[in-house]
């Protein structure tokens, strides 16, 4: 006979949205008569080592909502990277307590988490259906058209450029924003998004999938600035040179490494600084001056996207029913994935683990220009639908001149 009982857990970084999915999970769930109890585990799973549970069904519907509407992750979350070991006690935690549904909201590494869960409740005939649920502003999940939290995270993006922009303009200059995006620059190219004239910024963009060379990016910002008599660039964090060696790595004299011994790209505000004192002593360019994005992008309140709040509801949604209903390619357990239809629409599949756990996404090539310094009309068209609603516009005078007079 089931438990009836269920386990949500929220992993790695924070994003606009991830309630939503965590929202979708709990209250879909508590639809179905055979859930008898839904658990949330704190700060992920972490959480679930140390039995560190919360009962979300006496949660208020108005208080999940409201919830829902709020950024960053509820239930807390945890950067754990958790090997076979790991894994094998997160097992033996969901059978002592006769979980045999765990949804498991995360980027790459939660579903490689989920993977290994599940494939040790097969090896010991355990009934667990593990679903891993889509999250991450950096949108390098594989076998998804976008990732819920990286639509919010973009409109952050394109909306703050915009504004840099419209502040250069007034006081020319160069300005460098640093974006996150160690792997994939799909959020450093939402910069673009808040273009709106022809000589608007960002005027240079710069992304991962692309060698970066900085004889090439001083050429380029001495020509944008000799042309325009300013420059905006984007750069996104994980820029590196033609070894694969990130640049900030190559630039600064000393770096920081996290728990998993990567270098640190987003806690320090390093590679702008450095980019900026390139383009201060080669160029002799006196007004320079630098931003990094840094955890702002992630739960930034009040710029969110409305298709991203509705499509992260639904994949929380989406991942109970496939849990309680199966589907229809009978996957026992499965990783969500949102998936693109007309112009614009979204359905949902149930995709296996492994086609989607320990694989990371890169900007498509038809997406970044030829010039390697830009985006394509491609790029946005596929992501301006997800900005949602509301998107704003910066305008400018005519600039109508009086002829001049004086002597």
């Amino acid at each position: 006979m089931s438990s009836g009982r269920i386990l949500v857990a929220q992993g790695g970084g924070p994003t606009a949205v991830i309630n939503q999915s965590l929202v979708g999970v709990v209250l879909e769930a508590r639809r179905f008569q055979a859930v008898t109890r839904v658990y949330g585990a704190r700060h992920g799973v972490r959480g679930i080592v140390d039995e560190d549970f919360l009962d979300l069904t006496q949660e208020t519907s108005h208080n999940l909502e409201l919830v829902a509407g709020t950024p960053s992750s509820a239930l807390g979350s945890t950067r754990d990277k958790p090997d076979l070991a790991y894994c094998q006690e997160i097992f033996r935690v969901l059978r002592a307590h006769e979980i045999e549904h765990f949804f498991y909201i995360g980027g790459n590494d939660s579903s490689d988490t989920v993977r290994i869960v599940a494939e040790q409740a097969q090896a010991a005939g355990y009934p667990l259906r593990a679903i891993h649920i889509p999250k991450t502003i950096d949108n390098d999940l594989v076998g998804n058209d976008h990732t819920p939290g990286y639509p919010s995270a973009a409109r952050f993006v394109a909306q703050a450029f915009a504004g840099a922009n419209l502040d250069n303009a007034a006081l020319p200059g160069i300005y460098v924003g640093v974006v996150m995006g160690r792997h994939a620059g799909f959020l450093t190219a939402a910069s673009a998004l808040g273009k709106k004239f022809a000589d608007d910024g960002p005027h240079l963009i710069y992304l991962p999938e692309r060698t970066f060379d900085i004889d090439a990016f001083l050429r380029d910002v001495k020509a944008t600035h000799e042309r325009l008599g300013r420059c905006v660039v984007a750069v996104s964090e994980g820029i590196h040179d033609a070894s694969g060696t990130p640049m900030v790595v190559k630039l600064a004299q000393q770096v920081e490494h996290d728990a998993h011994g990567n270098v640190q790209l987003s806690g320090t505000g390093a590679l702008a600084d450095l980019l900026c004192e390139e383009i201060k002593s080669k160029l002799k360019i006196k007004r320079v001056r630098g931003d990094t994005f840094g955890y702002l992008q992630r739960s930034f309140v009040g710029c969110v996207s409305d298709v991203d709040a509705r499509e992260a509801r639904e994949v929380g949604e989406k991942a109970v029913q496939f849990a309680m209903w199966g589907e229809p390619q009978g996957l026992g357990s499965g990783s969500v994935a949102i998936q693109r239809t007309g112009f614009y629409s979204a359905d949902y599949a149930l995709l296996p683990l492994d086609a989607v756990a320990g694989k990371t996404r890169t900007m498509e090539d038809h997406f970044i220009a030829d010039s390697g310094t830009d985006i394509t009309d491609a790029f946005r068209l596929y992501l301006r639908p997800l900005l949602g609603t509301g998107m704003p516009d910066a305008y400018r005078l005519r600039g109508v001149p009086v002829p001049r007079i004086g002597g």
